[in-house]
């Protein structure tokens, strides 16, 4: 197995007290002598700048920072000044809100320290229910990819999954989407690890995870494959220019009903009809072989800026 970096908290950030939070410096000790002795490089979290204190203290290769540090820009600052002029990467998990400026934010603070930095995407907190413990939101590290590209992105399937029966699932999107790495919690007795035993595997099946993983080519060599991609993609291009149309269709006519509201004195949200919506396109969807979840958040997309475009009717009307 292709192992570079083993990870081991010694400091566990919990949301409530009384709970295991780690054994802090004796797990330093142990970490040492784990480098030492396997000659395999080893990573802790850093919550303050006493942890990169310590952490130096016993030569750690490698820290990261946890989603519930990464949230506060004034800690993560105190921890860059604390790492001022040391080398150490430093991987930097996203925040627990889906926060894209944030994260970056943290990424940016750090690197004024030292450069040697990746993103970790560990999933988002919600209200809302889902079969994740954190939901992934792809679409926020893959826009983070975008800005910057040259950012090395890792995914923790384990947190994302919060169970071990998804973390392949989740590790082989990460993979399809092209992330650099996995960061993935192995326990040698799941069931008696001291927090988060949910979402650990043994050492057997994190191989075994490995080996089923299929990593795949981002370049395209085959010219017959090329000419069909191609080809599938201008028709990509055709439908949503269609789709681009259409909804330019909808939003005159939204602007049309938000003359007559005003006009009649009435309110811009109408709870029926957007309880109407919410019913009948997932429907629509459903029927034409669409996810309804997926048209369902289309939809909230839509009728926010709906809201939006008729609300600025309203505004610029009554400042006449």
């Amino acid at each position: 197995m292709n192992i570079p970096l083993l990870r081991a908290g010694s400091w566990k950030p919990r949301s409530r007290p009384d709970t295991f939070e780690g054994l802090g410096v004796l797990a330093l000790e142990w970490l040492g002598k784990i480098r030492n002795e396997f000659e395999i490089k080893v990573t802790t979290e850093i919550a303050n700048p006493y942890h990169v204190e310590q952490a130096l203290k016993y030569e750690i290769d490698v820290f990261w920072i946890g989603a519930r540090t990464s949230v506060n820009p004034f800690v993560v600052q105190e921890i860059a000044e604390a790492l001022s002029g040391i080398q150490r990467p430093v991987l930097i998990k996203n925040p627990i809100n889906p926060d894209l400026g944030l994260w970056l934010g943290s990424i940016e603070r750090i690197e004024k320290k030292t450069k040697d930095v990746a993103a970790v995407h560990r999933g988002f907190s919600s209200f809302q229910p889902s079969r994740f413990r954190n939901i992934p939101l792809w679409q926020i590290p893959l826009e983070l990819r975008r800005i910057r590209p040259d950012l090395p992105l890792i995914c923790d399937p384990s947190h994302i999954a919060g169970k071990r029966s998804m973390i392949l699932e989740i590790a082989q999107k990460s993979m399809d989407l092209n992330y650099d790495g996995l960061m993935v919690e192995v326990h040698p007795d799941p069931e008696t690890a001291l927090s988060d035993s949910e979402q650990q595997i043994t050492p057997t099946s994190l191989g075994e995870l490995l080996n089923r993983l299929e990593i795949r080519s981002e370049n395209f060599t085959d010219p017959l494959f090329l000419d069909l991609l191609e080809e599938l993609r201008e028709k990509i291009n055709i439908a949503d220019r269609d789709l681009i149309e259409a909804l330019s269709t909808r939003m005159k006519l939204v602007e049309q009903i938000g003359d007559y509201k005003k006009e009649n004195n009435v309110a811009v949200f109408q709870l029926e009809r957007w309880k109407e919506i919410l019913k009948s396109r997932p429907e629509w969807a459903k029927v034409l072989g669409l996810s309804p979840r997926f048209i369902e958040e289309l939809y909230k997309v839509i009728h926010e800026e709906s809201i939006r475009i008729q609300t600025a009717i309203n505004s610029k009307k009554e400042s006449k």
